[in-house]
């Protein structure tokens, strides 16, 4: 099963991942991405491996030295150490490999690409949120090729989360 979420920034696409990962009972790995926040101001996306726990930056308005992404700049050692890293684990050793999430800035990245190819086209369950508007040529084929594409809003939020979660607990 391989279902793709999509949506516009901020109506939980994040909580989505995390709220299926606790309900469901397969061996899940790979990574969650999510945004850091300063006195309510984002300065930051944190990558976080789902199995280690490990963290890492994505990208930062002043902690990284990667190529400039509007007023962030990315950490593409961390994407990849941390981040590709973590999917090519789950790609072997998961059930459930989880990918949040497949925009511009981590598309910056060959080997988070490469890693994002082999979850696609493996046998294991997927579940990977994609930006909604990303004309990428991966991201189209996320939007295109997953089992399940899922338009998250505000107001079926709480309806698709429990929609997945019976997707993969069937």
């Amino acid at each position: 099963m391989k279902v793709g979420i999509t949506g516009h920034p901020g109506v939980g696409k994040t909580t989505l991942v995390k709220r299926v990962l606790a309900a469901v009972s397969l061996r899940a790995g790979g990574m969650i991405t999510e945004e850091i926040r300063k006195c309510g101001f984002r300065v930051g996306f944190l990558l976080r491996d789902v199995v280690t726990g490990r963290e890492g930056l994505l990208a930062h308005r002043h902690h990284c030295d990667g190529p400039k992404f509007g007023q962030y700049r990315l950490c593409l050692r961390d994407l990849e150490e941390i981040g590709a890293a973590a999917i090519e684990r789950a790609v072997e050793e998961a059930e459930l490999v989880v990918i949040d999430e497949v925009g511009p800035m981590e598309l910056k990245s060959a080997r988070f690409i490469a890693a994002v190819e082999r979850a696609l086209a493996s046998e294991k369950h997927l579940l990977v949120t994609v930006h909604r508007a990303s004309t990428h040529r991966l991201a189209y084929r996320i939007r295109h090729e997953v089992d399940h594409l899922i338009r998250l809003t505000q107001s079926n939020r709480e309806e698709k989360i429990q929609e997945v979660i019976r997707l993969f607990s069937g």
